[in-house]
């Protein structure tokens, strides 16, 4: 397999005159952006940065973010991004844990490196207008491209992810060249995708659906739009002004874009291509989308950071709510909750533990010097996602949530995503969230947090839920109205701060 630097060679010498990079005014060909990268290698290696040293970087999607991935890809390095939000301490933690040898920042994360102890004692590369840092990115676009210009094969480390941390310190996920890439050309494939396709790079390259956009377009020759930071407006701007032929979002990108007042005077029908990750699309939203954009493709990814995608299904709104069958490089299995090995398999509609074979192309190897989250995840070659979820009569995953958002009710096991679906359906809801709140009769109570976009109230909810399908032990005991529900930095809705008091109302 090749690596991926000589993957992007490959792109250029098919098509080096076409755009490939988009950065505001800036546009870049192939041929143009190459030369650009090379010269960062270059910069790079003479600073000793060689195969196997991890570049760290708090950046926001930009042309000079897009490029340093590309130019570690030349070198060999790791490179090891980090949420632009990022505070001094994780830095610090991120830095220690991935050693790193470099690390490169902007403005907005200028005051958190400066205050990261670590970061103080060690080069620093600061990008546009930030100040502190050992040397100016505009140095490296100066330098000689490296005297080698692939120093990768396809089982060199690539990239090292960090999860989220949300139960304890941020684990580093490291994936080879060949993971990468065939992630990238399962993508393409899953998606459709054909040469020349634009998609927006706005979900951020320090997560897993912001490099696969970014790979996959530069590897069928399309064009990366960067949008430094989610904001409806300017997404909308960009997609009509560069003709963005696909989307691929969290749903709640997705649904502040829509409700956006700019849509209705914003030309969105060069978008004929639809995908969403990273947390389930209610219907109410799914039903939207499908109206508004009337998409030739409209696919829902199931997947992680560890084993990019799981399951696809090409046809979201055929089946809402199914996350269909297992993708091109992939075995998914759900086994007993209660499973002590992974070939107890759950039966047909039972709920249990959706887990991935570790075999397959785009699954990782193990979690970054974390033997302790290897020997929670990792299982006779098998990865436990953590995630709940059953097959239907047609083979299709469901995939039902968090084996941690699970409510136990009275005895009773009750995931949120069924009610949440329902609840998404009413005309007055905006956005959902379900948790299980502390009961000394049931254990926990179910409860509904509400965003509204219309009037209703707590009885009006409930008596659509005793109007429904909705199994009476799952009906929310309380409803609470809200401003806003919090989210994390990509979009998803975080019910654990929801569960512990942490929201607008």
């Amino acid at each position: 397999m090749l690596d991926l630097g000589r993957s992007f060679v490959a792109s250029v010498e098919r098509c080096p005159d076409e755009i490939a990079i988009v950065d505001g005014d800036l546009h870049l060909t192939y041929a143009a952006w190459f030369e650009r990268i090379r010269r960062i290698a270059g910069g790079l290696d003479a600073m000793g940065i060689g195969r196997g040293d991890h570049v760290l970087t708090v950046l926001q999607n930009s042309w000079e973010m897009a490029s340093l991935h590309w130019a570690c890809q030349f070198l060999g390095a790791v490179m090891t991004p980090l949420n632009w939000r990022a505070k001094s301490e994780e830095i610090d933690y991120c830095l220690n844990d991935s050693e790193a040898r470099l690390i490169l920042f902007q403005d907005i994360s200028e005051k958190a490196v400066a205050e990261s102890a670590v970061a103080r004692r060690m080069p620093r590369v600061a990008v546009q207008a930030a100040s502190g840092g050992t040397l100016p990115f505009d140095d490296l676009l100066q330098s000689n491209p490296a005297k080698r210009l692939i120093n990768a094969d396809a089982n060199d480390w690539s990239l090292m992810l960090f999860t989220s941390g949300t139960t304890g310190k941020p684990k580093g996920v490291p994936r080879r060249h060949c993971h990468e890439r065939s992630a990238a050309l399962a993508h393409i494939a899953q998606n459709l995708y054909g040469r020349g396709e634009r998609t927006l790079g706005v979900m951020p390259l320090y997560h897993t659906m912001g490099v696969r956009s970014l790979l996959s377009m530069a590897l069928l020759n399309g064009r990366f739009v960067c949008v430094r930071k989610f904001d409806p407006a300017a997404v909308l701007a960009a997609i009509a002004a560069e003709r963005i032929t696909n989307l691929y979002l969290v749903p709640t990108l997705y649904h502040d874009m829509i409700g956006h007042p700019d849509l209705a005077r914003t030309d969105i029908s060069s978008v004929r291509k639809l995908g969403f990750a990273g947390a389930s699309m209610n219907d109410g939203l799914l039903k939207r989308l499908d109206a508004i954009f009337k998409p030739e493709l409209f696919v829902n990814h199931y997947g992680s950071s560890e084993v990019y995608t799981c399951t696809i299904e090409p046809d979201a709104t055929k089946k809402p709510g199914s996350a269909g069958k297992s993708g091109l490089n992939q075995r998914i299995r759900v086994i007993r909750l209660d499973a002590g090995c992974s070939d107890d398999l759950a039966e047909t509609g039972e709920e249990g533990q959706i887990v991935a074979d570790l075999r397959g192309d785009e699954a990782f190897e193990g979690y970054w010097k974390r033997p302790d989250a290897d020997a929670k995840s990792l299982r006779n070659g098998w990865y436990l996602t953590g995630d709940l979820g059953y097959f239907d009569e047609e083979g299709d995953l469901f995939v039902t949530g968090r084996i941690d958002d699970m409510i136990i009710s009275g005895g009773e096991n009750i995931s949120p995503t069924d009610i949440e679906s329902l609840l998404s359906l009413h005309p007055a809801v905006d956005e959902v969230a379900v948790v299980g709140l502390p009961d000394e009769r049931w254990g926990q109570r179910v409860a509904a947090f509400i965003k509204l976009k219309g009037k209703t109230d707590a009885g009006e909810l409930d008596q659509y839920c005793r109007a429904s399908d909705l199994p009476d032990y799952k009906r929310p005991r309380e409803f609470v109205f809200v401003d806003a529900l919090p989210k994390s930095p990509v979009g998803k809705i975080l019910r654990r701060k929801i569960a512990a008091g942490d929201y607008r109302k």
